[in-house]
């Protein structure tokens, strides 16, 4: 049996068109509400805090997709297509707001104030995996943004 990290579980058809993931409205009850997310197989969901100023992200990957989902805080998403000479596009990215990234997308963020958010992923993010299918680029720098 393959492992389970080697089963691929979509394809591109099942990608959001846009960058900004339109989300379904949530079910709202007494008892306060339930928001959908993500309705397809991912191996992966992190946790990831960012301080304000800071810079992540600065690569693209092979295979992988993730959405990115702000509890709190806020975030420029800057991308544009691997190997391409398409300007730079940038997004601003809020609380309650979701950002989809496809695989040989370019895309690094700023982080515009202390941020918490959810990356749900294709693959897993173990560092073997992570490592050999994100290649390392400086889309965006400190210099960049003054």
């Amino acid at each position: 049996m393959k492992k389970w990290q080697d089963i691929k579980l979509d394809d591109e058809t099942m990608w959001p068109k846009e960058g900004l993931v339109k989300l379904d409205r949530p079910h709202v009850d007494d008892r306060g509400f339930i928001q959908n997310l993500v309705n397809f197989p991912m191996k992966n969901i992190s946790l990831i805090s960012s301080k304000k100023g800071s810079i992540r992200s600065n690569h693209y990957h092979l295979t992988d997709w993730h959405y990115m989902y702000v509890l709190f805080g806020s975030f420029d998403y800057y991308y544009k297509p691997t190997n391409s000479d398409v300007d730079l596009k940038c997004i601003r990215v809020k609380k309650g707001e979701m950002i989809f990234t496809p695989p040989m997308e370019d895309h690094a963020t700023f982080f515009l104030e202390d941020c918490n958010l959810l990356a749900m992923s294709r693959n897993p993010r173990d560092q073997k995996t992570y490592e050999s299918d994100t290649r390392r680029i400086i889309l965006i720098s400190p210099e960049d943004l003054k």
